[in-house]
């Protein structure tokens, strides 16, 4: 991407912003534009800043990170969002990526990681922790999802190339396909494998062993 990313930097600790801040400063196309100290400020702002990514702390007082990305995803559907958190378990991620965000990133990773995070989120793709990506993937997604092998060849196909973060768009590209169409098979794919959204799809992929985490 050639563009400058614009960020907003979301967290209740001053100090924290500052150190993520600086981290991102070593990219040249990466610039933040904004701060919040809570999710209802960043809720407040983000019309008016309208950042290409929210970097955002997952345990914050108020409202706190997985609502303020529901409440940014109903606002803007198109709302790209990375969660940051010290969480290590499965459930967090599990909860935050339902609720839309596109990316979540140990705080313990290494700093090139959240480059490359902030990177892939800007281009609309998903953004998972390897290790806990790892964990997820050995996981059922609430005990329904199905077998890919119901899957036809086509909706296979589009299968793939939405665990790999493609929009609906450009897999109409890819395939040769009518947008109409990759939407009628992205829900019967959502409806056989039991999942509800493109992330699910994708931790249901590396489950599979069908793309790497």
């Amino acid at each position: 991407m050639t563009s400058t990313i614009r960020v907003m930097l979301v967290d209740d600790h001053a100090v924290v912003r500052v150190g993520f801040r600086m981290l991102l400063s070593a990219s040249a196309d990466i610039e933040v534009i904004a701060e919040a100290d809570s999710g209802e400020l960043a809720y407040q702002r983000y019309a008016d800043v309208q950042p290409d990514v929210v970097i955002m702390d997952l345990s914050m007082p108020g409202m706190g990170g997985i609502e303020t990305v529901r409440r940014l995803l109903a606002k803007d559907k198109n709302a790209r969002v990375l969660v940051l958190s010290a969480h290590e378990d499965t459930a967090h991620p599990k909860r935050v990526l339902k609720a839309g965000a596109l990316g979540y990133l140990s705080k313990r990773s290494a700093p090139e990681e959240l480059i490359e995070a902030v990177h892939a989120i800007a281009a609309g793709r998903i953004y998972l922790d390897v290790e806990i990506a790892r964990k997820l993937a050995v996981q059922d997604l609430g005990g329904s999802a199905g077998s890919v092998e119901a899957l036809s060849e086509r909706e296979f196909a589009v299968f793939i190339q939405l665990a790999r973060g493609q929009s609906v768009n450009r897999i109409a590209e890819i395939l040769n396909l009518s947008p109409n169409t990759v939407g009628t098979h992205l829900y019967n794919i959502k409806q056989k494998l039991g999942a509800g959204n493109q992330a699910e799809l994708t931790l249901i992929a590396v489950r599979n062993g069908l793309i790497e985490a």
